[in-house]
This record gives C-alpha cells, sequence and structure tokens, in this order.
C-alpha cells in the first residue's frame, strides 16, 4: 500500500473513532553508498527505509504511534495505540497541532535525477585514481566514497494541514592518507553536488595537500594567544554549541542564553544565520517537522540575541511565535528543534586580512574531541588542535598535539574579526568564515 492510501485508512479510522485532531508524519528514503579501497570496490549499501508516525490529541493529551508496515491493519493499530498512549499519560501540558492555510515560501527547484549504480562506481574508482595521483606522498588506506540519496516528506492533519517535500543528493567523499616515511597523515573532504558536476581534481588534490600539511610539526608552546580558526574548525565548534540556541534547552535550564532575548551576548562582528533555503545545503525545506513556514532568521545580529529557535510547543511556553525550528530526528522520534543551515554571516576582510591584524598567533584548522572536550550547558571547552603559528602576519610552522581552552559564551564577545571566506564543510548543515578571536589559552611545551 503506498501512503495515500494509507493515508485515507488512518483518517476513516479517525472518523470511527470520533477522534478528531491528529496528524499522519511519513518519512522514506532511498539510499545508495559505494566505497573503494585500493582500486576495488570494497563497500556496496543500498536502502530502503522510512515509516509513518501518527500523532492524536485524546483527553487532551497527545498520543503517539508508529509503524514501518503501511497496511491497511497497521493503518487501524497505528489509530488504536497512539489512543492506548495518550491515555496512559498523566502529565498535564499544552498540545499542539499546526494550522493549515498558512503561506509558504516557494522553494527553488534544486532536484536532479540521481546517479545509477554504474556511474557511481566508475565516479568512485575514477576518483580514487586520481587520489593516488595527486601527491606522491598518497599511500595504501586512502578511500573514496560516492553517496546518492533521495528523501521525501509528507505531513497531513486534521486541521488543514497537507504538506509533501521530495529532496535529492549526490557527493563524493575523499579520504587521503599520506606518510613522510616516518609518520602518517590523514584528511577527507566532503563535496555534494551532481557527480558529473563535481571538480574531482580539486577534490582529491586538496584531501592529499592538506594532509601532507599534518606530517611533521612541533607542539605550540604554552601561552594565551589570538587565535584564527579556519572555516571547519568553527564550523565544527558552532555545531557543538547550537543546542545553546534552542528553546527547549533553555526551557530545561540547559542554556545560559534563557531570558537573554534582546541583549548583547557577542561582539558586533558577529551575525548568525539560521537559513533554511541556504544554497550549500541541498535539503531545502519550506516547512518544519510540525508544518510550520520555515524562514530565513538572523539568531544573532551585529552581536544582539535576536531570537531562540522555537517550535509551537515551546513557543507557547514563551508566549512567543514558532520560528519553524521543529524537527524529528526520524519519522518515530518525537518533536525536537534544530537549525536547517546555521552560519556566521561573513565579513568583508580576507582571511590573510585576519592573520596580519594577529601579527603573532595560533590558526586552528582541525579540533578533536568535541563531544567530550566540549559542554554546552556551561561553554567550557578543552580541545586538542592542531594548525599552524602565525607569525609576522602570515601562517608559519605547522603545530599539533596542543590544547585550547576557553568559554564559548566568552568566545562570542570576543571575536574580533570574521572574514569574508565562509564555507559549509561536510554535510552537517554548520557554516562559517574564518574568525579571529581574542585571549585563548593554548596548552602544549
Amino acid at each position: 500500500m503506498d501512503f495515500n492510501a494509507f493515508k485515507e485508512a488512518v483518517i476513516a479510522k479517525c472518523a470511527e473513532l470520533g477522534i478528531t485532531e491528529y496528524e499522519i508524519y511519513y518519512q522514506n528514503a532511498e539510499s545508495t553508498s559505494i566505497g573503494a579501497f585500493q582500486h576495488e570496490i570494497n563497500q556496496f549499501t543500498c536502502s530502503t527505509e522510512g515509516g509513518v508516525c501518527f500523532r492524536c490529541i485524546y483527553g487532551g493529551k497527545m498520543g503517539y504511534a508508529s509503524t514501518e508496515d503501511l497496511s491497511i491493519a497497521q493503518a487501524a493499530a497505528v489509530v488504536e495505540k497512539a489512543v492506548d498512549n495518550a491515555s496512559c499519560l498523566e502529565a498535564e501540558e499544552q498540545v499542539f497541532l499546526c494550522e493549515g492555510g498558512q503561506e509558504y515560501q516557494p522553494l527553488e527547484d534544486r532536484s536532479y535525477p540521481l546517479p545509477g549504480t554504474e556511474e557511481i562506481i566508475s565516479t568512485v574508482l575514477a576518483t580514487q585514481d586520481k587520489l593516488y595521483q595527486a601527491d606522491p606522498a598518497v599511500i595504501d588506506g586512502s578511500q573514496t566514497q560516492g553517496v546518492a540519496e533521495r528523501s521525501e516528506i509528507a505531513i497531513y492533519n486534521s486541521k488543514g494541514l497537507d504538506l509533501h517535500s521530495v529532496t535529492t543528493l549526490s557527493g563524493l567523499v575523499a579520504v587521503a592518507v599520506v606518510t613522510n616515511g616516518q609518520e602518517m597523515a590523514n584528511d577527507y573532504q566532503i563535496k555534494l553536488e551532481k557527480l558529473s558536476a563535481i571538480d574531482t581534481d580539486a577534490l582529491t588534490q586538496k584531501a592529499a595537500a592538506t594532509a601532507k600539511q599534518k606530517l611533521g610539526g612541533d607542539v605550540a608552546p604554552t601561552g594565551q594567544y589570538p587565535v584564527v580558526f579556519d572555516p571547519e574548525a568553527m564550523s565544527d565548534l558552532l555545531q557543538v554549541y547550537s543546542s545553546i540556541f534552542s528553546s527547549e534547552m533553555a526551557q530545561k535550564g540547559l542554556s545560559k542564553l534563557s531570558g537573554k532575548e534582546g541583549e548583547v551576548i557577542a561582539s558586533e562582528a558577529v551575525t548568525l544565520v539560521d537559513d533554511p533555503f541556504h544554497k550549500a545545503n541541498p535539503i531545502s525545506r519550506n516547512f518544519d517537522a510540525e508544518g510550520s513556514p520555515t524562514y530565513c532568521k538572523n539568531v544573532i545580529e551585529k552581536g544582539v540575541f535576536n531570537t531562540l529557535l522555537y517550535n509551537l510547543k515551546t513557543a507557547a511556553v514563551a508566549g512567543k511565535k514558532t520560528t519553524g525550528n521543529a524537527s524529528k530526528a526520524g519519522y518515530a522520534a518525537a518533536v525536537g528543534i534544530s537549525p536547517f543551515t546555521m552560519y556566521l554571516a561573513p565579513g568583508s576582510v580576507s582571511e590573510d586580512d585576519l592573520l596580519e591584524q594577529v601579527g603573532e598567533g595560533v590558526y586552528i584548522n582541525s579540533l578533536g574531541g568535541l563531544h567530550a572536550g566540549a559542554d554546552p550547558i556551561s561553554g567550557d571547552f578543552s580541545l586538542q588542535s592542531s594548525g599552524f603559528m602565525i607569525r609576522d602576519g602570515k601562517k608559519a610552522e605547522y603545530v599539533k598535539s596542543f590544547t585550547v581552552a576557553g568559554n564559548f559564551y566568552d568566545m562570542l564577545k570576543n571575536i574580533k574579526a570574521v572574514a569574508s571566506n565562509l564555507e559549509m564543510p561536510g554535510m552537517s548543515g554548520f557554516g562559517s568564515p574564518s574568525v579571529l578571536v581574542e585571549g585563548l589559552s593554548v596548552a602544549g611545551k
């Protein structure tokens, strides 16, 4: 049975049981992943996964139930189970379904035919050949991977909501392992785009060159320095601390930004954007996981904290409107909150200009131990790092095995300048230009 037939069966069961407030959330993803190692295909995964989550308001409480089986029998069973679950709840809290009839920003059509298996295989093998050719230092252990995915989401509810979205993405991953005869290092690069449009020469050369930069080097000297975080390192920090902008975390006392809306929390150089339609993110939707319209927003604007991110429930608690940031980790998951594409807005100066401003300091392009060494509640972090010393306003010798420590809330206030080189590395949905921060502690030799 397809989703539409399943939906009609659920609607009929709700009518039979007298349930007048309900939602049907459908998600399906078809993906292919093919990897190469030592010039041979060593990994092939093709999967289809998804299902339906049914929510209903029964006795003033929200009951959930989910299924992967889109059959007539399960359509009735999922409704009955959700009613039973609602009946068992003891907590008294407001529950919401999104109203229909709202306006949604038109989406740019970015879809394209996904590559077939043969195209992915040939591209992956050719990219691995280029990876070995990119530099004589590249050795076995280097790998390439091609991915393709089609994702579909539909939301229907009893309040007139009837939404549907399909997104497609494909891309390549190149992992370069290099050696100088004494030690080894590695780096990976990701590019999401139509496979035939990806510059595989640039992708493999960057992976090899970045890996080679990690060979040799000494431990950075201990001290307090101005630090320039490159786009990838700053994006990683932003991703780890993104939960502090969630109204759910703030209302639970797990974010220090509770009650700070309208206050200055960062330097004037900081504008933090959440944009569901950013071209660097192939997964663009004009509705969130509850069906509320999404829109681009400045979470921080020139240092002023404009807004937390809200869904319907947390917005009602705060007496505000949802920001369209409801999310679900999967079709069966409860509704949470997350950004879409979150990034620091670029400035007007180049990275070279930032280095010149610093004069003497540290340039960080890699952070490790992000989940163990970063505490989103307190904001404190102590992270294994590598990068370069900055001398006379330029990147100098490579340094590694040092720790950078500070506090993310304080760091926002100590960002002195933001470069113009905005990047969206990887597939995380977080991005940043290079950023100059004053007063961070480095523990090395």
